[in-house]
């Protein structure tokens, strides 16, 4: 008895205190809309110049927003498509990826059998005018305001080519574009089966299971290898329903917490798996996130499957998107999810992201607390889903860096595209001698320079040879050190061609093969694929990697 008269007592005392600091934020909210009000009122009435209200009320929404995290975002309604493609990968445009270069907006890269594509628009097409508006000098977000519409409708375009003397003028009808979730799968030789899976918008696990039954109807599998690297995420929904392929029924894939109950939830698998012994490896690295961290996480957590590449980005977070007066929306992170283990993989904390701490974002340098897998492994929070095994990162050389910060992998491409009407498949084709020499001709032709590491360490101890006293004396070696980096740097195309002729092929292959070709050309030389396919034909290693005894 006496134990319930306390439990009664601070079960009081709670809903006490909650009640009261209710109450006094909703008397904030109500104090800070109504001075909101009145700043708002009097600069309309009294600023010296007329202002704008929407706009003045967008940026203060979005400075508002700004103190929280960067998933908790503000969406008028003329950004409600951009909501649409985000969560069905759909929406009503010309079906091609548009860049800024050298102050221009162009096509980068048409999606085959779109528009576009269609039309015979080609990557480096120059937009000079859409609808009959000027665009010269806009940036990628406007002109792409302009292309999206309802599909059905038109859109006129006059287009600057490269060679061509006149503007070319083009009239598209839009189109539903769908991106296409799994833009590659394959079999390979060697038995194992292959699936790139870049977003995951509606229906994507119905996609991949699809792909999976039909890969083992039509071939006696050695394993399955699901490709997560660069997949942003998506819906959460969707990564529970994959992990479901390789995992009973009725298991906790991952639950979420937040302020408010309803959004506290625990998503259970609820179909029967396809396939529950398959060797399975899932590729990962620093771009994959969200969604692909609870796939990634869930089947590490089940000892399911074996994850490779590197470490993942942290993203923890849930988010809603909640309907606002007048067709705007605001997309609220509302909780944080957790996997089966119980760890949550948030990299970054946003609540002190206001504390002058040297911690302000990132956790500290550290392991993290410790969790354990269905068979005793250990895991780590905070940082992402680290892989069982971990691929350090190809680093590029500095003159490839600067290469394609200059876009001339992709200027190069377009030239060749031009003087070469077809090339051999995705697989088969390769960069010759004629090709990488007519490369390193376009590139002095170009114009192209750069300042390597070493020269501007040298630049930087001249600095400090100066202050110091000692540049005269040491001035005569600084440059004679300066020339032959000069030297060495003549040689950088030929030293460094493998890594260089990888990035052309790739660019190459994908003027004429579009971005199913690109993948196929990338796959030659994939360092994870290659580990990939040592650890399921291993089948040893790979169940001491399960076991947590390798």
């Amino acid at each position: 008895m006496k134990y319930l008269k306390l439990f009664l007592i601070l079960l009081i005392f709670t809903v006490t205190t909650a009640v009261g600091q209710t109450q006094k934020n909703n008397f904030e909210i109500s104090k800070s809309i109504d001075i909101y009000n009145n700043v708002l009122r009097q600069l309309n009435m009294y600023y010296v110049d007329e202002i704008n209200p929407a706009e003045l009320n967008e940026s203060a929404i979005n400075a508002m927003l700004d103190g929280l995290d960067p998933y908790t975002v503000f969406i008028p309604e003329s950004q409600i498509e951009d909501v649409r493609l985000m969560t069905t990968g759909e929406y009503g445009g010309i079906g091609a990826i548009i860049q800024y270069s050298d102050g221009k907006t162009m096509i980068s890269e048409p999606y085959e059998n779109f528009p576009a594509a269609k039309a015979g628009l080609i990557p480096g097409d120059i937009f000079l005018e859409v609808n009959g508006i000027d665009v010269l000098g806009k940036n990628t977000s406007e002109v792409s305001e302009l292309l999206k519409g309802t599909p059905g409708t038109t859109v006129k375009l006059k287009m600057q080519r490269e060679g061509e003397k006149e503007p070319i003028v083009k009239e598209l009808k839009r189109e539903k574009i769908k991106i296409d979730n799994i833009p590659y799968y394959t079999v390979f030789d060697n038995g194992i089966g292959y699936a790139i899976l870049t977003q995951f918008t509606k229906d994507c696990a119905k996609e991949l299971k699809d792909v999976i039954v039909e890969m083992k109807k039509k071939h006696e599998l050695k394993g399955f290898i699901l490709d997560l690297r660069g997949n942003g995420g998506g819906l959460l929904n969707e990564a529970v329903d994959i992990v479901n392929m390789f995992v009973p029924k009725n298991k906790l894939v991952v639950y979420q917490k937040g302020k408010v109950a309803e959004h506290n939830y625990n998503h259970y698998t609820q179909h029967e798996p396809i396939d529950l012994d398959i060797p399975l490896v899932v590729l990962v690295n620093e771009g994959s996130a969200s969604a692909s961290e609870i796939v990634s996480g869930s089947i590490q957590d089940f000892d399911r499957g074996v994850i490779v590449g590197q470490r993942t980005f942290g993203k923890g977070l849930v988010q809603n998107i909640l309907p606002m007066s007048y067709n705007t929306q605001i997309k609220v992170t509302v909780a944080h999810y957790y996997l089966p283990s119980n760890r949550c993989i948030q990299e970054i904390d946003y609540s002190k992201k206001n504390k002058k701490t040297a911690d302000t974002l990132a956790k500290a340098d550290t392991l993290g607390k410790a969790f354990h897998t269905a068979n005793g492994r250990v895991v780590y929070e905070g940082h992402g889903i680290l892989p069982d095994v971990k691929i350090e990162p190809t680093m590029a050389s500095t003159i490839t860096t600067y290469l394609y910060a200059k876009n001339l992998f992709f200027k190069f491409a377009n030239k060749f595209y031009r003087e070469h009407k077809s090339i051999k498949s995705a697989k088969e084709f390769k960069i010759t001698d004629e090709i990488y020499a007519d490369f390193m001709q376009f590139v002095k032709d170009e114009g192209f320079t750069f300042t390597s590491q070493s020269e501007t360490g040298i630049k930087e101890l001249e600095k400090t040879a100066k202050q110091e006293g000692y540049l005269d004396e040491i001035q005569p070696i600084l440059n004679q050190a300066l020339a032959r980096i000069e030297e060495e740097k003549a040689n950088d195309l030929v030293n460094n061609r493998k890594e260089i002729e990888e990035l052309l092929k790739i660019e190459i292959v994908s003027r004429y093969y579009y971005q199913k070709g690109k993948i196929i050309a990338t796959l030659e030389d994939d360092t994870e694929l290659s580990k990939a396919f040592e650890v399921i034909l291993n089948q040893e290693e790979y169940k001491n990697i399960l076991k947590g005894t390798k």
